[in-house]
């Protein structure tokens, strides 16, 4: 028995020591990745910048090393914030070492406002007449709207390129909800017939009004693609129709004939003809480097630490009550990054820019006051990514100028709150009955045992009518309309930034290096440095408070592949308390 305990605890001292051991090798890898993010790079002559853009496209990159870090396979995946990207365009094309650009495109992740903004930063970096020389093994429409700006287009002889239209997929509950015993309980405005994000629980298929919404921004937003696409090869609008209509699904042939492409060649011969470029001869002494290595290469054309500020504020998805974190808009968090904003001398202007379809309607309400504060003392300029709309839109309204890309979606401006009762599920299907002992008239109110009465669908019904009108309130004394201007143009109604810029909820199109030169204007700076906010956390700390989330989201996101945004839409859901101001998730646009 003696030796089974020491055996025993041997055992047990030596899986402790392992552990530790471990986590010191760790740690020491982990001070390395932080340590290494310092390092300056140095670029060679006659270098070329090499763009891949799989990874996730955030609006500002984080300091977090193992942020995009795959714990399936322990290997880092660098995610750059297009902060990082737009200013590595720009500092290649002053760059003598640079002598030109490689996209090397496939799936690009990330939204098409997103790519807008750096297909105009390509098409800046162009007036350099250094080169830009695209290549793809397969493109997607999405990929191929960034490499049309390209002097060279090529494909693999074996690559396939889609090209038909935008489609958006709605995914309806209804039914599914009614064959187990679950009731949705809704309540929107009640001229809120555009608020879609509510449709699922309701209908089994899409209502009139959402269709017409989403074939509105929809066909805007391909309209505007198609004629960017035309401008820069020099094929018409009607023929790029045609092609969508009649071809679906381009092999490299066929998008060679139609003159989408270029060329047809293997990846040996792209590196032939970019070592050709390079004045370099041979593959073998090509000099590339990535995207985000060349980030850590010291800009020489900087300017000098300036007194003067500009705070960009990056505000990036669902808005929530709370402290939250990056990727989130948490509202105390926000909040507290525009107030410093606001109340320090040295910052003259300041830059909102927003990614989000929305979420808490009161968390909207507490930094839209935030904003108002702010716009009263200094310029606030918002700059919309991808979406800024519901609860998104809401928090912008006060800003003296909201800047978007044509292919952003806004507007959604309508509110609704849903609950759930399982009064069916539990006692029909299951043969669960539940009992209740209360105070109170309503005590048991928002119970999932039985749905709402009469009387307290009556009473959520007045709160969401008086959101929205407040909602309405908020956005006619920013926009400079009246209510009910805004209420024609809102309901819930989801537009583009084409459309946007033609009713009233934007004053121009750009991007976010276009929004803080106008906030530099609006503040009368000549000279300025742009600072963000809020301050990220130190990366070590980060790491260390979020490193048991991230192995598990990772590893949950590598299980479910595909069906990972279906497990994200349940876990908003869960999520969705009090009034909502959101667009609808559900919807996937292609």
């Amino acid at each position: 028995m003696k030796s089974f305990f020491k055996y025993l605890l041997a055992s047990v001292l030596g899986v402790l020591v392992a552990g530790l051991l471990m986590f010191l090798i760790l740690l020491g890898g982990i001070g390395a990745m932080v340590s290494s993010q310092d390092q300056v790079v140095k670029v060679n002559s006659n270098s070329i910048l090499h763009m891949e853009l799989s990874q996730p496209i955030m609006d500002r990159s984080n300091k977090n090393p193992m942020e995009g870090f795959d714990f399936t396979t322990f290997r880092p995946a660098p995610q750059l914030g297009l902060n990082d990207i737009l200013s590595n365009i720009k500092k290649a094309k002053t760059d003598p070492n640079i002598d030109g650009i490689y996209l090397d495109l496939s799936i690009i992740s990330a939204g098409i406002g997103t790519i807008e903004e750096i297909r105009n930063a390509l098409l800046d970096f162009k007036e350099s007449g250094k080169f830009i020389i695209s290549y793809s093994e397969n493109y997607t429409q999405r990929s191929y709207f960034l490499a049309s700006v390209a002097d060279k287009i090529y494909l693999n002889p074996e690559g396939i390129f889609p090209f038909s239209g935008l489609s958006a997929e709605v995914m309806f509950y209804k039914d599914a909800l009614e064959k187990i015993g679950v009731e949705p309980q809704i309540i929107r405005g009640k001229n809120n017939k555009f608020k879609s994000a509510v449709e699922p629980y309701m209908y089994n298929k899409m209502s009139e009004e959402n269709r017409k919404q989403i074939m509105t921004f929809m066909g805007s937003i391909w309209d505007h693609i198609l004629n960017k696409i035309s401008t820069e090869r020099n094929i018409s609008v009607k023929d790029l129709n045609t092609i969508a209509d009649n071809e679906v699904l381009l092999n490299a042939q066929v998008a060679l004939d139609n003159e989408l492409i270029d060329g047809i060649k293997y990846k040996d011969e792209i590196l032939k003809e970019l070592a050709d470029l390079t004045e370099k001869n041979e593959i073998s002494k090509i000099e590339t480097i990535s995207i985000s290595k060349y980030t850590k290469v010291p800009d020489t054309k900087r300017k000098k630490l300036e007194k003067d500020k500009i705070a960009v504020v990056y505000a990036s998805g669902v808005v929530m009550p709370g402290e939250g974190q990056e990727g989130t808009i948490g509202s105390e968090r926000i909040s507290r990054a525009i107030r410093k904003a606001r109340n320090d001398s040295s910052i003259k202007a300041i830059v909102l820019r927003v990614n989000s379809g929305g979420g808490s309607g009161l968390a909207s309400e507490v930094i839209w006051r935030e904003v108002k504060l702010a716009q009263e003392v200094k310029p606030v300029i918002a700059s919309i990514g991808d979406v800024a709309a519901s609860g998104g839109y809401y928090i912008i309204a006060p800003a003296q100028k909201i800047i978007a890309s044509p292919n952003s979606i806004t507007g959604s401006i309508g509110v609704f709150m849903r609950s759930f009762s399982s009064k069916e599920l539990l006692n029909d299907k299951l043969g669960i009955n539940i009992d209740v002992v209360k105070t109170n008239k309503h005590s048991d109110f928002g119970s999932l045992a039985r749905p709402f009465s009469y009387e307290e669908r009556e009473i959520l019904q007045n709160m969401v009518e008086n959101f929205y009108d407040s909602f309405l309130e908020k956005v006619a004394e920013g926009r400079n309309m009246t209510k009910e201007e805004v209420d024609k143009i809102g309901q819930g109604r989801v537009w583009s930034g084409a459309n946007a810029i033609e009713n009233g909820l934007i004053d121009a199109f750009g991007g976010l290096e276009d929004a803080i030169s106008i906030a530099a204007e609006e503040a009368g700076l000549d000279t300025y440095r742009v600072v963000n906010l809020p301050k990220l956390e130190d990366p070590f700390e980060q790491l260390m408070k979020d490193f048991t989330g991230n192995v598990k989201m990772s590893i949950l996101e590598k299980e479910l592949g595909e069906e990972y945004k279906y497990y994200k839409i349940l876990k908003s859901i869960k999520d969705q308390n009090g009034i909502q101001a959101r667009m609808p998730y559900e919807m996937n646009l292609y």
